[in-house]
């Protein structure tokens, strides 16, 4: 996903980026990282979206079966033939959304793990690796911009801590929007 990004990251891990050019590069690179993060929690989002729809459409089941039991019960053959075909259409969307559930988290995973094995090599890189007399990769702990001398980019801060509040708010109007309906369920089941 992210393969110029790696190469570039290699070359200034591998000692190929001229010492005059490496802060350029760098900066350019976390700028490029914020864009992929940004691509990354989109990718989880769309995840949330159809578990979301999963969901409805297993809610959707369960009320047609139930109403397919019901009309079963006082012999109306024609509720039940309807019902009946509704059932196979949400069992068949079902179907579908799981398989694309199980594709979009291991997509989801793969990104977030390249998207974190980026983040730490552009840190060691940031710190000197790559360089004539640089520590061995992992032997220190990450360090922070303000330590690698980068500038304190207060915008681009801002944006990501919006965009972190923005996810969280998202997060918590899903879990009560999830609640709701449950909560709808169970009182229409009742």
């Amino acid at each position: 996903m992210f393969e110029s990004l790696k190469s570039t990251i290699a070359d200034l891990l591998g000692g190929r980026v001229h010492p005059n050019d490496r802060r350029a590069v760098i900066n350019d690179m976390k700028q490029a990282l914020v864009s992929a993060k940004l691509g990354v929690e989109d990718l989880e989002r769309g995840v949330d979206v159809t578990r979301r729809k999963l969901d409805t459409e297993r809610q959707g089941l369960e009320t047609v079966t139930r109403r397919k039991g019901l009309a079963a019960g006082i012999s109306d053959a024609e509720t039940v033939a309807i019902a009946e075909k509704y059932e196979g259409q949400h069992r068949e969307r079902i179907a579908v959304l799981e398989r694309k559930l199980d594709a979009q988290e291991a997509e989801a995973a793969l990104a977030r793990r390249d998207y974190d094995e980026m983040l730490t090599q552009l840190k060691a890189a940031s710190a000197g690796a790559g360089r004539v007399g640089a520590s061995p990769a992992g032997t220190a702990r990450t360090p922070t911009d303000a330590e690698l001398g980068l500038p304190d980019d207060g915008v681009l801060n801002a944006e990501l801590d919006s965009l972190h509040r923005q996810r969280a708010r998202e997060a918590k109007d899903a879990d009560a929007a999830a609640r709701l309906e449950e909560l709808k369920r169970r009182m229409g089941q009742q």
